[in-house]
């Protein structure tokens, strides 16, 4: 029998399903695997449940229906001025891993290079690999995540086919500076290419810290793919309704690579995060500011440990320096141990690296705060009583 695909089989089983399996078999709070655990608006998934019984329930359009896609559209030039044609410019996809498949594969040909700034979700990779493209990594500095402008500068080149861009950013909880993102165009530009930018977090950042699309700054219109998702901006990550907004001469290749992957999104689903973005804006408000208490709350409880907690601007996640500890052993290591022994899990940050990478850290580990407020102190009455 024949190889199977060497980017699949050579891939062990992801370390949220280890982590995970691990903290359902010692009874641990698991602030490992990214996900709220209070469902979003009731009146978005009343809609949902309304439509599954009124109908549609037959296939929707391929790029989604004219209501969310409208809607999307509409979300863009609200929050960020931005004018784009919702007929030729959006496209529903069956969450954000979806769209990112359907870009890459779209508009990479093997040999092409791709700029990736690590640490990255984990998916991002692969993805990029199995369209036969190159790797091109730029390491942020922890604590601060600086972007390293001569080590960005040298991962472009004639061969870069696009940068992937995450912001806000996960694991680290980055969000990108104005600053930052001028020196990507500027790039982008001179390297006539472009960016697939990952904003599933767009409107979850803390303080004065605010989302600013890389489609927005001068001559970034017709080059930048800006990724949304509904999962993550109504606490309904089950739902798997992702978009994307960009230029139609990119987008209509996009969706030719999306009918064969997934082809249409559930229509209930559709319609109902149509709503939401139409009518419910005040529920990711508010959970923006929940979202800020519940990780002070975090960090306040790991620094009284002992721990350094780095940066936080945005998304679920918190990153930890467990140095102080002077646990012998890897992150991985510790994240096992805390899971066994504390009964608290959380991910090591190894994870979001390139396995060749030379700048992979052994003493960061990321914990999920987007828990309610009784998870997230059992969680911290369990850290005190064992790591004290």
């Amino acid at each position: 029998m024949g190889d199977l695909n060497s980017i699949f089989s050579g891939l062990g089983t992801t370390v949220f399903t280890v982590m995970s399996q691990l903290a359902v078999k010692h009874d641990a709070v698991n602030l490992g695997q990214g996900f709220p655990d209070v469902d979003g608006p009731e009146a978005v998934r009343q809609k949902a449940a309304d439509l599954l019984i009124s109908g549609p329930n037959q296939y929707a359009f391929m790029t989604g229906v004219p209501e969310l896609r409208q809607a999307v559209a509409a979300d863009n030039k609200r929050h960020y001025g931005l004018d784009i044609d919702w007929q030729t410019e959006v496209m529903v996809t069956s969450g954000a891993t979806e769209a990112l498949t359907a870009c890459l594969l779209a508009m990479l040909n093997p040999g092409d290079e791709v700029v990736m700034i690590e640490p990255f979700y984990d998916c991002y990779l692969p993805l990029v690999e199995r369209a036969g493209a190159v790797a091109k990594i730029v390491s942020l500095t922890p604590p601060e995540w600086e972007l390293p402008e001569q080590e960005l500068r040298a991962a472009f080149s004639d061969k870069t086919k696009l940068i992937l861009l995450n912001s806000p950013m996960n694991p680290t909880g980055k969000v990108f500076t104005r600053t930052e993102l001028e020196l990507v165009a500027s790039l982008i530009e001179k390297h006539d290419t472009y960016a697939i930018c990952d904003e599933v977090y767009e409107h979850l950042t803390f303080g004065d810290h605010k989302h600013i699309p890389l489609m927005t700054l001068p001559g970034m219109r017709d080059r930048c793919l800006r990724i949304g998702s509904a999962g993550k901006t109504f606490s309904l990550t089950g739902w798997k309704v992702g978009y994307i907004s960009g230029p139609a001469a990119l987008l209509s290749v996009i969706s030719k690579a999306h009918q064969f992957i997934i082809f249409c999104t559930p229509p209930a689903f559709q319609l109902a995060i149509a709503h939401g973005l139409e009518n419910c804006s005040d529920f990711y408000t508010s959970l923006a500011s929940e979202l800020e208490g519940k990780r002070d709350f975090l960090k306040n409880t790991l620094e009284n440990l002992g721990l350094n907690v780095l940066p936080v601007d945005g998304t679920y996640f918190l990153t930890a320096d467990i140095t102080p500890f002077g646990f012998e052993g890897t992150d991985y290591d510790f994240c096992k141990y805390m899971t066994e022994k504390a009964r608290v899990g959380a991910i090591p940050t190894s994870v979001f690296y390139h396995p060749k990478s030379p700048n992979v850290p052994n003493n960061l580990i990321r914990f999920c705060f987007c828990k309610r407020d009784e998870v997230l102190s059992e969680a911290a009455n369990r850290l005190e009583q064992h790591l004290r």
